[in-house]
């Protein structure tokens, strides 16, 4: 018997926490909005948190809304007289791609930070560092230029109203550049942190009507820490090395065709009806009808035929004699409401239609329940073949009319 001995052993690592990035979804939704056909815009979806939901007068006041997320800065040693601390954004424009999450289509979004707030944690009460009668005199005195609600630094500017604690001050500044807005402390502070992060944003969207239905998405990522995007103050590290936004937006179009009652059937008469060739023996030189819908649409669509009986490779649609098998030719064609145009801008009227998908119509704003018309003709060599050949007996045929939002 052989017998082997293996030496087993365990080594055990001390585990060190590492940074984590931080995430923050931003939706925005559009749908048409037939009180505001003309207002192509997203509207906000993301729930309003921090500063703005406490304080929604002030913001309203600014038509601004804000986000807080739990990013935290904390100093990386004392904070000294002639030190600074303060507030430094990404208020420039930024573009992102936003892509389809289907068909990968993409559009350009861009965003900027135009407000920053936190709330700033003293490691001893402010009347301890700065004297004064009242936290909040404290709180002024403790800076070389007031407090940060009356003595906001450039350039950053004022946002509205503060709240404050024996050791804390909640604060929050609108952000018109991309440049630090430094405090500089009037008294020595042994220590003191940003517990959080309250930013408001604003955004340049693409054009709705130009973008197809669906889910939009697509991410923007900010560094934290001196150095970085949000950064406040060369001593100040942030326990996350950045915050990511993820971005979704959410199309919502309608693409809504209406006839009136009985009025997908069609009956080709000559001008005027029957009645000259009746009486006086002339033929008609056309067939025809006029039929009258009703179109909502916010997005791009095409329109293609199906035939029941076909003319051949390429042809359009027929009618048919069922007995004897002849058949006559018919054009479709149709004209579009104001505020639908061509693939060139134009106005759309007796675009000639056939059993290829036709080139994507698009709306300049959105078209609510306008009327538009399909036009059914027979021409003139038709007819007369028809007359011809008709026997009084009737040439009938289905033709299925689409209209087509999924444009690729």
């Amino acid at each position: 018997m052989k017998k082997i001995t293996f030496a087993l052993g365990l080594l055990l690592i001390a585990s060190v926490p590492e940074a984590q990035a931080m995430n923050q979804e931003i939706r925005a939704l559009f749908q048409p909005d037939s009180s505001k056909p003309t207002k192509n815009a997203f509207v906000n979806q993301t729930p309003n948190s921090g500063y703005c939901q406490t304080h929604p007068i002030e913001c309203a006041n600014f038509r601004m809304f804000s986000i807080r997320v739990p990013a935290r800065f904390t100093s990386s040693r004392y904070v000294g007289i002639g030190d600074s601390v303060g507030v430094k954004a990404p208020a420039a424009w930024r573009n992102l791609v936003v892509t389809h999450a289907q068909t990968q289509e993409s559009e350009m979004l861009a965003v900027r930070i135009i407000g920053v707030g936190s709330n700033y944690v003293l490691s001893n009460q402010a009347m301890d560092l700065a004297g004064g009668s009242t936290p909040l005199e404290a709180h002024g005195r403790l800076w070389t230029t007031g407090s940060w609600v009356n003595g906001v630094a450039r350039p950053c500017t004022y946002s509205g109203v503060a709240d404050h604690g024996p050791e804390t001050f909640r604060f929050f500044w609108k952000t018109p550049f991309d440049a630090m807005c430094a405090k500089v402390p009037a008294y020595h502070i042994p220590s003191m942190a940003f517990d959080t992060l309250d930013f408001a944003y604003e955004m340049l969207t693409p054009d709705p009507l130009g973008m197809a239905s669906g889910r939009y998405v697509g991410s923007l990522t900010y560094t934290l820490g001196p150095g970085g995007d949000f950064d406040m103050g060369p001593l100040m590290q942030a326990d996350d090395p950045s915050l990511t936004l993820d971005f979704v937006l959410d199309v919502q179009h309608t693409l809504k065709v209406d006839i009136p009652p009985g009025g997908n059937h069609i009956v080709l008469e000559p001008q005027g009806g029957w009645r000259s060739w009746l009486d006086s023996g002339r033929k008609p030189v056309r067939l025809y009808r006029d039929q009258i819908f009703h179109i909502s649409a916010s997005s791009k669509f095409t329109m293609k035929l199906e035939c029941e009986h076909e003319l051949g490779t390429g042809a359009g649609c027929a009618i048919v004699d069922r007995d004897t098998g002849f058949a006559g030719g018919v054009d479709v064609s149709v004209s579009l409401p104001n505020g639908l145009t061509d693939s060139a801008g134009q106005a759309v009227r007796r675009f000639p239609l056939g059993r290829e998908i036709s080139p994507a119509f698009q709306p300049d704003f959105y078209v609510d329940r306008r009327p538009g018309t399909l036009h059914f003709e027979v021409n003139k060599s038709w007819t007369d073949w028809l007359i011809n050949n008709a026997k009084g007996r009737p040439y009938t045929g289905n033709i299925t009319v689409i209209w087509d939002s999924e444009v690729g």
